[in-house]
């Protein structure tokens, strides 16, 4: 009796060391990746996180409303249209807001960080700007 239930807590032990290390391999794989991180939505506004690493870009997307960005980190960021062409470059300074309009209909683009450094930034969009 004594031996199965050591055996079963090191069973459980296992599991639980192997669980853990692997949420943190996850969590660390996750921090290695461009990505958008939702902060906040409501009614009336979305806001995300996105953290743009170099050589990473987001994927093709679109932005239907306006936004703000607060930069969180310097940075220079080219948005790139599908065919690769830079539509605009913009360079951001860390703690300074900024306005971008809404994309044009029908247009998407990347966001490219060809910057040795992560870039870091706040998105407030609103949702009913139309």
């Amino acid at each position: 009796m004594r031996s199965t239930l050591s055996l079963r807590g090191a069973v459980l032990a296992c599991a639980l060391s192997f669980s853990a290390g692997a949420g943190a391999v996850y969590a660390q794989q996750q921090a290695q990746q461009t990505r958008r991180e939702p902060q906040f939505e409501n009614a009336h506004l979305k806001v995300w996180k996105s953290i743009i690493l170099p050589n990473q870009p987001l994927t093709q997307h679109r932005h239907d409303h306006g936004r703000a960005l607060v930069a969180l980190t310097d940075g220079v960021l080219d948005v790139v249209s599908p065919t690769g062409k830079t539509l605009t470059t913009y360079r951001w300074e860390k703690g300074r807001a900024y306005w971008l309009d809404a994309d044009p209909v029908g247009e998407t683009h990347a966001d490219v960080n060809n910057t040795g450094q992560p870039i870091e930034v706040i998105v407030v969009e609103l949702k009913n700007d139309r």
